[in-house]
């Protein structure tokens, strides 16, 4: 199957550079690591891949660490994936 385009919402732009400005070098290299196998194979790879239940579309998530998690969805017409959010899916407290 031939590449997807990555996509990046507003949301994950931000998330983004708030992990970039926390300085942890490892959850950097994951995100790195993420997105170039989203471009490949976005439902397989490290970070424990899995579906997201209670959601429309096929929306999948990663861990980058304990509390953060990488979410996308993949959009198989348009061979896209779109980054939702990287600080988290939970409801941390």
């Amino acid at each position: 199957m031939g590449k997807y385009i990555v996509q990046l919402s507003k949301r994950a732009l931000k998330d983004l550079k708030a992990i970039k400005k926390s300085g942890r070098k490892l959850d950097m290299e994951k995100v790195q690591t993420f997105l170039i196998e989203s471009e490949e194979h976005p439902r397989t790879g490290a970070g424990s891949p899995e579906q997201l239940k209670y959601h429309d579309g096929e929306v999948w998530s990663r861990e980058v660490n304990k509390k953060v998690r990488f979410v996308y969805e993949i959009f198989e017409e348009e061979v896209s994936v779109t980054l939702i959010q990287s600080l988290g899916h939970h409801n941390d407290k």
